[in-house]
């Protein structure tokens, strides 16, 4: 049975896109997708009755044609794929699926080119994408395309995405991310913690803000990593926590590590309520939803919630702690990361040193 479904979508800039779905399902069992986007949700209900219809009447396509499948359809493959696009981290699933909606998912594999990889990402680069976003759109599509022959069996080896690469670069049209050095000055975290005790006062407020600001600064934890830990994890005599499935671009789960509670880190944890399974059980994009309202409130410019995490590491180095040591909080897998953040204390540090000897 050939049925469609229309999904609304709202685009970063603000414009209304109506995604149609077209699929068929037999015993139960979804055997055919295709999909188009339109500007009008009356364009989308006429094409998805149309296709319906020539579906009803001549059957599904051959899924593996490659002259008929779409690059669209294979991104839904591979998004629905529980292997594939189910472990996928959160920034590839929204990544893939604004592709679904950009005009390069309408085209046939057969005709997929590197020259329309370009356009894509010439297109991208003037809304104001930035060469590493635009690098975010590229890597996943190869990844993408590179599933098609040994996932799906579809007779399809060429990637132009991974062949267009090599000239995206020279473009500058992709490229790696900006390093991101920005702190937050303590005048800056006394109007953040003034502005977060307003909004938790709040009748309806029932998240404590401060509370996970500042326990995101003394654990380095990425707020999503902080939503998740539970009670059952805490070892008290270590005065530590299980963070479970920390991220690591090697592996995409199972990689739990004890991270030790320094500090007022282990007095923040143990004067929650014990009201749910999570110490801390609430949406971590609620709680970055509230800090960034506050942020724009008080006129404070480019700081992000994840600079906390820099806050953190940051402090532990400049107390004295070894690039190890520092690891085993923020749980990095590679010390490159790190070491930037040290060398960047560095001159800072030898400078007052060299005062300080001075003054003996």
């Amino acid at each position: 049975m050939a049925y469609y479904t229309i999904d609304k979508r709202t685009k970063a800039d603000g414009t209304l896109r109506y995604r149609c779905m077209v699929s068929i399902k037999e015993k139960g069992v979804r055997i055919y997708n295709e999909s188009r986007t339109f500007t009008k949700q009356a364009h989308a209900k006429t094409w998805g009755i149309k296709r319906v219809l020539e579906l009803e009447q001549n059957g599904a396509p051959d899924p593996n044609n490659i002259k008929i499948l779409t690059l669209g359809e294979l991104i839904f493959k591979y998004i629905n794929d529980k292997n594939l696009g189910g472990l996928a981290g959160r920034t590839k699933r929204y990544v893939l699926n604004m592709l679904l909606d950009s005009d390069i998912a309408k085209l046939s594999l057969d005709e997929l080119s590197t020259n329309h990889i370009i356009d894509h990402c010439r297109h991208r680069n003037a809304t104001g994408a930035s060469p590493s976003t635009v690098s975010h759109d590229v890597s996943y599509l190869a990844s993408v395309i590179k599933s098609a022959k040994p996932i799906y069996g579809i007779d399809y080896t060429s990637n132009p995405a991974h062949e267009a690469r090599p000239l995206l670069l020279q473009m500058g049209l992709i490229g790696k991310s900006k390093r991101r050095s920005r702190r937050p000055i303590e005048d800056e975290l006394n109007k953040l913690r003034d502005g977060l005790q307003k909004r938790c006062e709040h009748r309806e407020s029932k998240i404590p803000f401060i509370d996970i600001m500042d326990f995101s600064i003394l654990t380095c934890m990425r707020i999503g990593e902080i939503c998740k830990i539970l009670w059952e994890d805490i070892d008290e005599e270590n005065r530590s926590v299980i963070v479970r499935d920390r991220k690591d671009p090697r592996k995409k789960s199972g990689n739990h590590m004890a991270v030790p509670l320094l500090g007022q880190a282990w007095n923040i944890l143990q004067q929650q309520p014990r009201i749910a399974e999570r110490i801390f059980p609430y949406n971590s994009r609620s709680v970055t939803a509230g800090f960034q309202r506050v942020r724009n409130e008080l006129g404070i410019e480019d700081l992000r919630y994840h600079d906390l995490r820099r806050e953190g590491a940051s402090r532990l180095f400049e107390a004295g702690f070894s690039i190890e040591e520092v690891a085993q909080v923020t749980g990095h897998r590679s010390l490159n990361i790190l070491w930037q953040v040290y060398t960047e204390l560095y001159p800072k540090s030898l400078h007052e040193k060299f005062a300080s000897l001075s003054k003996k």
